[in-house]
């Protein structure tokens, strides 16, 4: 097949989904091209050594990858997050006939950045079937008015006509399928893909002496929370919950984001020595790391948007054979259950937190290292590049098979 992929994101960046995808598609034979920006994430401008410009392709074996101008102004503002959507869709939608306009198929990866380009491409290539894989669906986050509700309201009616258009959508978690469904997707077309981890990086590790001594001070428990400590995440619930068990159990955050200085101001408050911050670390020392801890943290406000929702963190566990401590409602909590990967408790409620957390200090080191075996075959079986790849490759095959199907207008 002749297959295109739209990405907002795309290596060098970490989009290690689209990007490993196309090197997969192409290495089974079909033709790929990519049509993505220039790499910005996550500072917000462009990584050194690139510039800007029109007529930018490379190609290897069976894989052209296309980058197209878009404003890179970082994410500090509704203005400048809408103004690096809109821009990329004007690049994209400029270009698209020309470079896709003979594929077989066309891959998306959805997330809101690319709902506008989404969009625009579908309407100019007209008879060209689309398979969307939903990452993430839109969320007011409470704007009901100003600049960011108006921008809410036009990104859900986009969002809303791309579902409809649709041959096929593949969605990153099973209650993520009942939200497109809700903003207008045909459920007949909607099937769940899980999302992979990079694999080349995240796998079962042995840690080094200098993880050891990152991570552990003694022979406690170490819980570790790796990756962003933003609003979603809510880590002050985890930090009370340590604050409860100073002399049981460690809490370990690797990572920073815009709720750090309030979460470690927390943590001075309560006096939480046992609480301890580790500035973000390259990904491929994660995997030591992560074997260096006892458990990994996945952490979820409980939010409507959350509950139909994977977070990245937990696929890199259970891929390293990492038993969870999920403190998260809807999917996420039910994988780690099902898997009997580790233990679970309801989202933002600090005390049952406090409960997980002593009872996996209790936990002998044996069941432990069964809870992320069980994992990790869950991880291999259900959510593996091979695994979503040919899923993935299903579906393209379903649309290109049926793009004489009426489709939605996108007009």
């Amino acid at each position: 097949m002749k297959i295109g992929i739209l990405s907002y994101h795309f290596p060098p960046e970490p989009a290690f989904i689209p990007g490993s995808l196309a090197e997969e598609l192409a290495a089974r034979g079909h033709e790929v091209r990519v049509l993505t920006g220039f790499p910005d994430y996550p500072g917000g401008h462009v990584y050194p050594g690139w510039r800007q410009r029109w007529h930018h392709e490379t190609h290897s074996e069976r894989l052209t990858v296309r980058r197209v101008p878009r404003y890179s102004g970082g994410a500090s503002s509704t203005a400048a997050r809408m103004a690096s959507y809109l821009s990329f869709a004007g690049s994209a939608g400029w270009i698209a006939r020309r470079y896709l306009g003979d594929v077989d198929a066309l891959y998306v990866f959805q997330l809101p950045a690319t709902t506008f380009a989404t969009a625009s491409v579908l309407r100019l290539l007209g008879r060209v079937p689309a398979v969307l894989h939903v990452q993430d669906v839109w969320s007011r986050d409470g704007a009901d008015e100003g600049a960011q509700g108006r921008w809410a309201v036009r990104m859900g009616s986009a969002m809303t006509r791309i579902y409809r258009a649709a041959a096929r959508i593949a969605v990153a978690a099973p209650s993520m399928r009942d939200l497109v469904v809700a903003a207008g997707a045909d459920p007949a077309r909607v099937r769940v893909v899980l999302n992979w981890t990079d694999e080349r990086i995240f796998h079962p590790a042995t840690p080094s002496r200098a993880a050891r001594e990152l991570v552990r001070r003694d022979r406690r428990c170490v819980v570790m929370h790796a990756g962003t400590i933003g609003a979603r995440q809510g880590l002050e619930t985890a930090v009370r919950a340590a604050a409860a068990l100073d002399r049981t159990m460690d809490l370990v955050l690797v990572g920073s984001g815009g709720q750090e200085r309030r979460v470690r101001g927390l943590a001075a408050e309560l006096g939480a020595e046992n609480v301890r911050f580790v500035e973000r670390r390259s990904p491929v020392d994660m995997p030591e790391l992560y074997a260096a801890a006892d458990y990994q943290l996945v952490m979820l406000r409980d939010l409507p948007e959350l509950r139909g929702s994977l977070p990245g963190k937990l696929q890199a566990a259970l891929a390293c054979a990492a038993p969870v401590v999920a403190s998260a409602g809807g999917d996420t909590a039910e994988l780690v259950e099902r898997a009997r990967a580790g233990l679970s408790c309801p989202p933002e409620d600090w005390a049952a937190l406090a409960d997980r957390f002593w009872l996996a200090a209790t936990i002998p080191a044996p069941t432990r290292t069964e809870m992320g075996r069980r994992g990790r075959q869950v991880y291999l079986r259900e959510m593996s590049l091979p695994t979503g790849v040919d899923r993935i490759e299903r579906l393209l095959h379903e649309a290109a098979g049926q793009a004489a199907e009426p489709r939605g207008n996108l007009a």
